[in-house]
């Protein structure tokens, strides 16, 4: 199954709703985002949860590699985790 992502503004989402639907039927990950903030997806009904749950990683793991320095709990970062599983 196709696992590419794809992010659409809402009113563009609006528009294309039956393409998103077709889309996402054929694996395909549409993120709408509202402001430039992402506040919904749409994603293909057979999906298991497997899946759903390799391609949330595999999203995850792309915004850690884009935001190494984002601040999290105590103020510590991802960067500073990964360099601590380094040790």
């Amino acid at each position: 199954m196709d696992m590419r992502a794809t992010e659409i503004a809402v009113g563009e989402a609006k528009a294309r709703f039956s393409e998103l639907l077709a889309r996402a039927e054929h694996g395909e990950t549409i993120t709408i985002k509202r402001h430039g903030r992402a506040v919904a997806k749409i994603v293909a009904a057979d999906l298991t949860d497997e899946q759903l749950r390799a391609s949330r990683t595999a999203e995850f793991m792309a915004w850690v590699r884009a935001n190494p320095a984002q601040p999290l709990l105590a103020g510590e970062t991802y960067k500073d985790f990964i360099d601590a599983g380094r040790r």
